[in-house]
């Protein structure tokens, strides 16, 4: 059983969820402790003592279930204000999970799907590829990598963190995610991502096996990293402006960060060629050219080289949602 908070919208003002006045503990602590309790209802060894205790949960839920259910068929007499009054109830991440558990949530599975593909798009396309969704049977959704994205090793672990972290909190009732087009990252775990949204990848129509590098794939592209890749915040960079160019660090690792089209990219700080920094390199119509050796990398396309075609910049996956900015790291 898991329980977990969802972004059905704009954070809702005031102070968070709870007892009267803001009081008691955060919606993220409760959450936390009753997932911490139901995983040490497993370990009861009197298995008899086990299934009361499982039963009583079911029954509180169930309870609980069917209040939410009947206050919602009292805001039917409500009218037109409805439909209005639910989408504010689902704004509310506690409301909203609440919601999600009991099928009382307003808006569909497919809808928050897209809506999740919709945040990492920009990020997908700045590689030049895109991610598509192609159906949704019984809880799994089935979604394509396409452009440069298919096969791209740094490509597949956006997608095993942006795709699987932005699914978690608008879709957690999704039950698994079928992957046409990627290669699978190494080193990506539920405990490392925070997620437990089972991936599978898949052969597209016509293509390669399962892991397959596909035919003009990464070739001599950057390695992806071994570690267990995790979400940190970036400082100091959404301020950045079409054309400019930061220097930045997350987890201890030196990074770059420009703006290109209105589009935030991050690469780590290091010329594919020479390793120089590239903070002080010149930054012109999304070219980036070391002020070492002088090699020149196209960051809407991966950072890959136009001097060179086995030379490519590292791309670090990025997101960017309600002002704040986040980079996955492998540390």
């Amino acid at each position: 059983m898991e329980i977990s908070q969802v972004q059905g919208g704009p954070p809702a003002a005031g102070p968070p969820a709870g007892k009267a006045g803001g009081e008691g503990p955060p919606p993220e602590a409760l959450i936390e402790r009753f997932q911490e309790l139901t995983e040490s209802l497993e370990r009861i060894e009197d298995p008899l003592a086990r299934r009361s205790a499982e039963e009583l949960i079911g029954v509180v839920l169930d309870l609980y279930g069917e209040g939410l259910r009947r206050i919602f068929d009292g805001l039917t007499e409500a009218g037109e204000a409805t439909v209005e009054v639910r989408g504010k109830l689902a704004e509310d991440g506690v409301v909203a999970s609440l919601m999600l558990i009991h099928d009382l949530y307003p808006v569909s599975l497919e809808e928050r799907v897209e809506e999740a593909l919709v945040s990492v798009r920009p990020y997908m396309e700045s590689h030049g590829g895109d991610v598509t969704l192609i159906e949704l049977t019984e809880g799994v959704a089935r979604i394509r990598l396409s452009g440069s994205c298919d096969g791209c090793p740094a490509s597949s672990a956006t997608l095993e963190l942006a795709i699987k972290q932005a699914l978690d909190e608008h879709a957690p009732d999704l039950a698994a995610l079928e992957v046409e087009g990627g290669t699978g990252a190494p080193g990506i775990d539920a405990e490392a991502t925070g997620t437990a949204l089972p991936i599978v990848q898949v052969a597209a129509p016509g293509g390669g096996v399962n892991g397959e590098t596909a035919p003009g794939g990464n070739g001599g592209g950057p390695a992806v990293a071994d570690g267990l890749p995790s979400w940190f915040g970036l400082e100091g960079v959404g301020h950045l402006q079409d054309g400019e160019l930061a220097e930045a660090a997350a987890a201890g690792t030196p990074l770059v960060v420009a703006n290109v089209d209105g589009t935030l990219l991050a690469y780590r700080d290091a010329c594919a060629d020479c390793g120089t920094s590239l903070g002080k390199a010149a930054l012109i119509e999304g070219v980036l050219a070391c002020t070492s050796c002088g090699r020149r990398y196209y960051l809407p396309r991966a950072g890959r080289s136009l001097d060179n075609d086995k030379l490519q910049l590292e791309p670090v996956p990025l997101l960017r949602e309600n002002g704040a900015v986040r980079v996955a790291i492998a540390t």
